[in-house]
Parts: C-alpha cells; sequence; structure tokens
C-alpha cells in the first residue's frame, strides 16, 4: 500500500503578511484599562530592534527574548480576542497566492499540515479557514489562568520543526520524499532540507540565494 504525502508550510511571512509582534500588539492595544494597554504598546515599539536582532542570531533567542513579554496576560482574555484577531488582522494579510497555493496542494491529495511559531490562539482559526487538516504551533504556558512567559515544549524554531516533521510523518505513514514543505525564512532551511519537495516561498535574502544554489522553486505569493 503506496504511504501517504503532505504539505508542511511555515506561517508568517509564507501564507500571511502578519508574524508574532503584530498578533502582540493586537493583544496589547486591546487590553482592558487604557494604561496597560499605552504601557505594553509602547514597550513593543521600543522593543523592536532587540526582537530584530535576537531573531538574526537564533529563531530560539527571538522565542526567549518575545514571549517573556505575554507574561502576566490573562488566558480566558487571550482566548477571546483570538476571533476578533483573526477577523481584523490576520485574515486580511493573508497572501492572495495562498489560497491558490493551497488548493493546488488539495488537488493533488496532499494532507494540509502548518509548522508554526505561531501561538496555537492564533493559528487555530486562520487553520480551519485555509481547510489546514493538522498543525503544531508554540503553546504559552498558563498557571491559575495566567501566562508565565514561557512556551511550553516543543518549542518550533529551526530544526525542531525538522524534528516534528520526522516524527509526525512516521505516526501518520507519510514519505517523506514525496512531501513538499514551504517556508520564506533561512531559520526554516532544516524544515525545507527533510522532505523531497521544497519550496522558498517570499524568501529572504539568504533563503533565496540557497534556493537558487539547490535549484529549489521560488514562488512569490504576495
Amino acid at each position: 500500500m503506496p504511504r501517504g504525502a503532505a504539505a508542511f508550510y511555515d506561517l508568517d511571512g509564507t501564507l500571511v503578511r502578519t508574524n508574532l509582534v503584530h498578533a502582540f500588539l493586537y493583544n496589547a492595544k486591546n487590553q482592558q484599562g487604557l494604561l496597560k494597554s499605552v504601557f505594553k504598546t509602547a514597550g513593543t515599539f521600543a522593543s523592536l530592534p532587540l526582537f530584530m536582532g535576537a531573531d538574526l542570531y537564533s529563531r530560539r533567542l527571538f522565542n526567549d527574548v518575545f514571549f517573556v513579554r505575554y507574561k502576566g496576560e490573562s488566558e480566558d482574555r487571550l482566548r477571546y480576542l483570538a476571533d476578533e484577531l483573526f477577523e481584523n488582522a490576520i485574515r486580511p494579510s493573508i497572501f492572495p497566492g495562498a489560497y491558490e497555493l493551497i488548493d493546488k496542494s488539495k488537488r493533488l491529495g496532499l494532507r494540509q499540515i502548518l509548522v508554526t511559531g505561531a501561538l496555537d490562539l492564533t493559528v487555530r482559526p486562520l487553520a480551519k479557514h485555509l481547510g489546514i487538516d493538522d498543525y503544531v504551533t508554540n503553546r504559552l504556558e498558563f498557571v491559575d489562568g495566567a501566562a508565565t512567559g514561557r512556551l511550553l515544549p516543543p518549542v518550533m524554531a529551526a530544526a525542531t520543526k525538522a524534528s516534528w516533521m520526522r516524527i509526525y510523518a512516521e505516526k501518520e505513514d507519510l514519505n517523506l520524499s514525496d512531501c513538499y514543505a514551504y517556508s520564506d525564512s533561512m531559520s526554516d532551511l532544516p524544515m525545507l532540507s527533510v522532505v523531497g519537495h521544497p519550496t522558498a516561498v517570499n524568501p529572504d535574502f539568504r533563503l533565496r540565494g540557497t534556493a537558487r544554489q539547490h535549484d529549489w522553486p521560488i514562488l512569490d505569493l504576495r
């Protein structure tokens, strides 16, 4: 019996224009209490150079620096804002070509899977909208209904994505040589390298060069 195959997608920058910072800013601006909202928003803008530097050095370092900003946030409040965040910020930011890419992939009979460092609260309504079959995300740790500023393992970044894909493929009887992967970032090189059909989507400078070197397809979904 032939083994199955899947299409694995990164999210931020690949299928949507928004990223982790946009989602945090939306939640910050919609905090209960004007002073808290202003403080969170201003603090995030002031930290943008720090986030960019951490991300250039290591996606894992970025996660450590960024998600601590969620410390103290109410789980109920974040879940309440999730659908509103999707409708007002994320849905309008979906790249036009993303729908066509996913539709074509479905017609090939591929399982649709998101492998993303975005939060599960953000991804759930988006996955439903796009008709995604399965997804793995980052998840905030909550204690007594409040975020601790830490992520639950496994933290989805860089090589961890590839490791998760290998385990998932074995569990679901997928042949990775027949699978596809899509990402915009050089940090996802392990994720792209583990499948038989990697594709650079809206790639950053380094990934574009790598894709050309390996003769990988390059797509622009914007």
